[in-house]
Formats: structure tokens, C-alpha cells, sequence
């Protein structure tokens, strides 16, 4: 396809395509003499991904960048490269966490028997909203949080049971984009679910 119809299909301005061209996060298209270039799918794919690391996780470019260059690394494995892209989704808290707190988080990952750093992104994220929660006067228990922890599995084991692995690119956009998609389905469903049971339990007081 020419730039037109990528910019159609992706719906990314034409202005902005170039400049994503010109800063290196849209590799080029194939040249069709001087001043033309066709592109394919692959193209339509990147420019989504970047436009839901923009406009959904609010990323600057330079984390951007991070991200497509953990895509684009092929020393990694797939799933190497999924879990890289992800951590890039997790902006540093504007606090940084009580020790007490990274402790809670190592200690949950120790029992759960993850394979992820205690000390990276979304664990730190973690641990500052545990604070969060505490200085609003509702901590979290162990018990709350392992709960959490179990049904957050059950999730991701879904999620990657689902991810598509014809190459890195398509697996890694279809991850980031769906956790940055799903993440308010499933915030929405706990609400319902929450005024399913006050519902229910009115219903019994009455």
C-alpha cells in the first residue's frame, strides 16, 4: 500500500507517519523510485502499537523507543520480549515505595514462586500502591493480596494462552495493546461484581 492508505488503515496522519519514519520507530517501506515507498502489514501493526503505547498508556517517545527495541531484539525469545515490552507499561510512581513495602511485594513473589525481579517496574508500582492504600486508611492484608495475586494469574495465564505467535512483532503488539485494552474490562467487571453481591446482600437483609 502507499502512505495514503497507511495512514487510512492505521488511521495515523500522514505527517505523522513521515515523522515516525524520520525518528526510526516505523521501519522504512520498500522504495518505489526516489521520493515513493509501498508498505505492507507489518507497518499497519507497528504504527498501532505505537499510536496505544501513546494514547492509551501515555508513553513518550523515548519509552517508546524502549519498547520497539525490546520487539525488535531477536537475541530474545518471544516471550523474553513480550515481558521486556511490558515493563515499559509501568510508570515510576511519583513516590517512591517504603522498604516495608518492597518487602510485602518480595515476600508475595517468593510465595507465589514468580519468576519476575522483585525490584523492576511492576513490582515497584506495586508497592506504592500498597502504601497508597495504607495512608488512605485501608490497608491490604497478606490474605487480600494473595487473593489478588491468584485470580491476576489466572488472567495472565488466559492472556497469553490467547497471544498469537506467527512472529515477535504481532505476539508483542497483541500483548501490550491487549493489556492496555483489557485492563479497563477488567476494573469494570470487578465493579459489577461488587454491586452484584451489596445487591444480593440487600436483597437478604430486607
Amino acid at each position: 500500500m502507499w502512505i495514503s492508505e497507511l495512514s487510512q488503515r492505521s488511521g495515523v496522519p500522514v505527517a505523522t507517519v513521515k515523522y515516525y519514519l524520520r525518528e526510526g520507530l516505523l521501519p522504512h517501506g520498500e522504495a518505489q523510485g526516489a521520493t515513493r515507498a509501498v508498505y505492507d502489514e507489518s507497518h499497519v501493526r507497528r504504527l498501532r502499537l505505537i499510536r496505544a503505547l501513546i494514547d492509551i498508556a501515555g508513553l513518550g517517545l523515548d519509552r517508546v523507543r524502549e519498547v520497539l527495541g525490546a520487539v525488535d531484539d531477536d537475541r530474545s525469545d518471544l516471550m523474553a520480549r513480550i515481558g521486556v515490552a511490558h515493563m515499559e507499561l509501568s510508570s515510576p510512581p511519583a513516590t517512591e515505595p517504603s522498604d516495608a513495602a518492597r518487602e510485602r511485594v518480595s515476600r508475595l513473589v517468593r510465595r507465589r514462586r514468580w519468576h519476575t525481579d522483585p525490584g523492576a517496574s511492576h513490582a515497584t508500582a506495586l508497592a506504592a500502591a500498597l502504601d497508597t492504600a495504607a495512608a488512605a486508611g485501608q490497608p491490604m492484608s497478606d490474605e487480600t493480596l494473595d487473593v489478588y495475586a491468584a485470580a491476576a494469574a489466572d488472567v495472565a495465564r488466559r492472556d497469553l494462552a490467547t497471544t498469537p505467535r506467527r512472529d515477535a512483532e504481532d505476539a508483542t503488539t497483541y500483548a501490550v495493546i491487549g493489556t492496555l485494552v483489557n485492563e479497563p474490562i477488567l476494573i469494570s467487571l470487578r465493579r459489577m461484581a461488587h454491586e452484584n453481591l451489596a445487591r444480593r446482600r440487600l436483597a437478604r437483609a430486607r
